[in-house]
């Protein structure tokens, strides 16, 4: 008897040893998603966005699922590219703009025609849910994470303000998307197409003459110590132009996930995600405008950005025109766009 006891405690000893030996093989492995994006790190899109964003994941996964971010494109690629490597797994998460691919995201460029938004919160929802009713399958190789627009773009210009259309006869500007730069020719200016990273070195080379992007952008390039006249827009009024941007996941990475981190992940993605980068990015603006103080600022009334928005007409009615010769019925995606911006307007007034 003795002898068995002897054994059997021999047994479990050994077998206490070998759980303390063993590693924690049933711990739930921490995943790791590479996010990429062109900014810098110190750009108000990751400190304010970005970032938040991966330390929510974070805490809400009790700390199994975390970003290794890689901003200034570390990955490789260019800023057009980002599409393509969050869809083809060079990257798990991106943040990019469609319009650095120019005809490739024909629906959501209703949202860059000009004046279509004021609120960059409410515009943001409404682009969501514009997708997710008309534009599906523009983005069908990627999961969505959240769409959003960025605040009123401003002229940044190097030697002359912006105050009537007639200054932009002859300047050599920077547009962001396909719509942009077409309407600003309208207006007279010569359009250059870049990405925000190019920016900085074409305004110090005397390459371009300003640029028109949103106060957000100012720290990232330092545009504040390469131009001297900033000039906005009557922010009663409608913005001459806005970017759409897509956050976006690997669909393999995410089908790869246990179910309760695809349930973090969902909970920090949709209307709501981008509602609230939307209005980070309100938030950003205000932080980039500070460091403009020491430059000419100007405010385009009204009466102005009226006679502008009769130059944007026959814009809107080619670009209608467009899609409906690529298959789609243009004017019925023109205003679901302004009805989905005046809803989510009116909602968080």
């Amino acid at each position: 008897m003795k002898t068995q006891q002897k054994m059997i405690g021999k047994v479990c000893s050994l077998a206490l040893l070998a759980l303390a030996a063993t590693p924690a093989l049933a711990a739930d492995p921490v995943v790791t998603l590479k996010l990429h994006f062109h900014l810098p790190i110190s750009s108000l899109a990751n400190t304010l966005f970005i970032t938040p964003w991966c330390e929510k994941i974070a805490k809400e996964s009790n700390e199994r699922m975390k970003c290794q971010i890689y901003p200034s494109m570390q990955l490789g690629g260019t800023p057009a590219q980002l599409y393509e490597q969050v869809r083809d797994g060079v990257a798990d998460v991106v943040w990019a703009l469609p319009g650095y691919t120019a005809g490739r995201f024909p629906m959501v460029e209703a949202f860059e025609l000009p004046f279509m938004m004021q609120s960059p919160e409410a515009t943001s929802r409404a682009l969501w849910d514009y997708v997710d009713q008309f534009a599906r399958a523009e983005f069908k190789d990627v999961k969505p994470l959240a769409f959003h627009v960025h605040g009123d773009g401003v002229f940044h210009t190097t030697s002359k303000q912006v105050r009537t259309s007639a200054d932009l006869k002859g300047m050599k500007l920077r547009a962001p998307t396909r719509l942009t730069n077409k309407f600003i020719a309208m207006l007279g200016a010569t359009p250059v197409s870049m990405p925000v990273p190019q920016v900085g070195d074409a305004l110090a080379k005397g390459v371009i003459d300003g640029a028109v992007v949103p106060y957000e952008v100012v720290p990232s390039v330092k545009i504040q110590e390469l131009v001297k006249y900033h000039s906005e827009t009557d922010p009663a009024e409608p913005a001459f132009y806005t970017s759409t941007f897509i956050f976006a996941m690997n669909k393999a990475k995410y089908d790869s996930l246990p179910a309760d981190l695809k349930k973090v992940i969902d909970h920090n993605s949709g209307v709501e995600l981008s509602g609230q980068i939307g209005k980070a990015f309100l938030q950003a603006d205000a932080e980039g405008k500070k460091l403009t103080t020491h430059n000419t600022t100007y405010v385009i009334p009204k009466a102005e950005l009226d006679n502008w928005k009769k130059v944007a007409e026959p814009l809107k009615a080619s670009w209608v025109s467009e899609m409906n010769g690529k298959g789609y019925n243009g004017q019925q995606l023109l205003n679901g766009a302004k009805a989905l911006i005046a809803k989510h307007s009116a909602a968080i007034k």
